[in-house]
C-alpha cells in the first residue's frame, strides 16, 4: 500500500508544479479560447491542462517502476507500456484540438488510434462475465468492444468537462473506488497486490488530486480536450487491463456483480454524464441539429438553474459519482442486505440534496461552510 501511496503523491505534486508553465504555454500557443454564451466562466482561461497531467503520470510511472514491488508490474507484461502509449496519443490529440479545434472526424480518428495502440500492446477484453460463466471473446470481437469500451469512457468524460473542476473530481473519485475494488480483490483472492489496474488508478487519481487545486471553482486554469482524453482513456484503461490479468474462475462465487464490475464500474461513474450525453444527442436530432452542436442544456446547466451555485453543483455531481462507485465496490465485495439498504438511503439523500438547497451544508454563498 505505500508503494501505491507513494505514486498518488508523485502523480499529484508533478501534475501540480506543472500547471503554471503549461498555463503559460498555452498562453502562447494562442489556446486561450474566447468565453462562449453556454459557458459559465466569464473571462477566457487557458487550456492543455491534459499537458501537466500527462507528466504526472509520466512521472508516476517512472518512480513506480523503480519501486522494488510495484517494478515487477512492468516485467510482467507489456499492458503498462501499451496504455502509456496510448495516453500519449490520446493527449497529443487533445493538444492539436485545443490549439487548433479540430472537426469531430478527425478527433474521433485519433481516439480510434490510441485505442488501436492499446490493443496491439495486448491490452484489450478477452472475456466478458456473464451469468451463466464467462463470455470468451473471438479476436475481431474482442478489438472491437475494447475500442467501443474506450471511445464510450472517454467521450463521456469529455462531456461531463463542463463546470470548474467537475470531470477531475469525478473520475477522480472512480479512480479511488476502482482502486479500492482491485486492491481488496487481491487481498481477499490471495493474489498479488502489484498490478497494472491498481497502479493506473492510483496514478489516475494522483493526476486528478492534483489538478483540482488551480481547476476548482474559480478555474486558472483548463484540462481541455488534452486532459479530459487522457482521463478518460485511463479510466477505461485500468478495466481492460484487469479483464486481461484476471482469471474470470478466481472472481467471488454466488453473484455476478463482483465478475461485472471490472467493466461496470467506470461505466457507472460516467452514468450520469452519459446520459446527459444520450438526452442531449436525443434533443438535438429532434431539433433537427447536429448530435456535436453545442447547447446550455446539460445536467450541470440544470443545476445552476435550479439555484444551485457553481460549487455546490459540482460538489453534487461529486457526492453522485463518489455514491455509485464506492456503493458498488462495497455491495459487491461485501454483499447483503444492510450494504444494499446504506446506498438507497444514501440516494434519497443525494436526490433530496439535488433538489434541494440545503443551505447550513454548503453556506448561503454555495461554498462549502467551514
Amino acid at each position: 500500500m505505500r508503494e501505491y501511496l507513494f505514486v498518488i503523491v508523485v502523480a499529484a505534486a508533478v501534475t501540480l508544479l506543472l500547471i503554471g508553465p503549461v498555463g503559460a504555454m498555452a498562453s502562447r500557443w494562442g489556446a486561450v479560447p474566447p468565453t462562449r454564451e453556454r459557458d459559465v466562466h466569464r473571462f477566457p482561461i487557458p487550456r492543455l491542462g491534459g499537458l501537466s497531467m500527462l507528466a504526472g503520470l509520466l512521472a508516476a510511472l517512472a518512480a513506480a517502476s523503480a519501486l522494488p514491488r510495484l517494478g515487477r508490474v512492468f516485467e510482467l507484461s507489456t499492458d503498462a507500456r501499451g496504455v502509456l502509449l496510448g495516453a500519449v496519443v490520446i493527449c497529443l490529440v487533445g493538444v492539436a484540438d485545443d490549439v487548433w479545434n479540430l472537426d469531430v472526424l478527425t478527433k474521433l480518428a485519433g481516439q480510434v488510434v490510441a485505442a488501436g495502440v492499446m490493443v496491439l500492446s495486448g491490452v484489450q477484453l478477452y472475456w466478458i462475465p456473464l451469468p451463466g460463466g464467462p463470455l470468451v471473446l473471438t479476436p475481431e470481437l474482442a478489438v472491437g468492444l475494447t475500442v467501443l469500451t474506450v471511445l464510450v469512457t472517454v467521450n463521456a468524460v469529455n462531456f461531463v468537462d463542463g463546470l470548474d473542476g467537475l470531470a477531475a473530481g469525478v473520475v477522480g473519485i472512480g479512480a479511488l473506488a476502482f482502486f479500492t475494488y482491485s486492491y481488496l480483490l487481491a487481498v481477499v483472492e490471495n493474489l498479488s497486490r502489484m498490478t497494472l489496474p491498481a497502479l493506473i488508478s492510483a496514478a489516475l487519481a494522483g493526476m486528478c488530486l492534483g489538478f483540482l487545486p488551480a481547476n476548482a471553482h474559480p478555474a486558472r486554469i483548463f484540462m481541455g480536450d488534452s486532459g479530459s482524453m487522457l482521463i478518460g482513456l485511463l479510466l477505461a484503461g485500468s478495466a481492460i487491463s484487469l479483464t486481461g490479468q484476471l482469471d474470470p474462475e478466481l472472481l467471488p462465487q454466488g453473484s455476478v456483480l463482483p465478475a461485472l464490475l471490472p467493466l461496470l464500474l467506470p461505466i457507472a461513474v460516467i452514468a450520469v454524464p452519459f446520459l446527459d450525453l444520450l438526452a442531449a444527442v436525443w434533443r438535438r436530432t429532434r431539433a433537427g441539429r447536429s448530435p456535436f452542436t453545442p447547447d446550455k442544456q446539460h445536467l450541470h446547466h440544470r443545476l445552476l438553474d435550479l439555484g444551485h451555485s457553481h460549487r455546490r453543483a459540482v460538489s453534487i455531481m461529486w457526492i453522485w459519482a463518489g455514491l455509485v462507485a464506492f456503493g458498488l465496490v462495497v455491495v459487491s465485495l461485501v454483499g447483503g442486505t444492510v450494504p444494499l439498504v446504506a446506498v438507497g438511503l444514501g440516494v434519497v439523500g443525494v436526490v433530496l440534496l439535488t433538489l434541494g438547497r440545503p443551505a447550513g451544508l454548503f453556506g448561503r454563498s454555495g461554498s462549502p461552510s467551514s
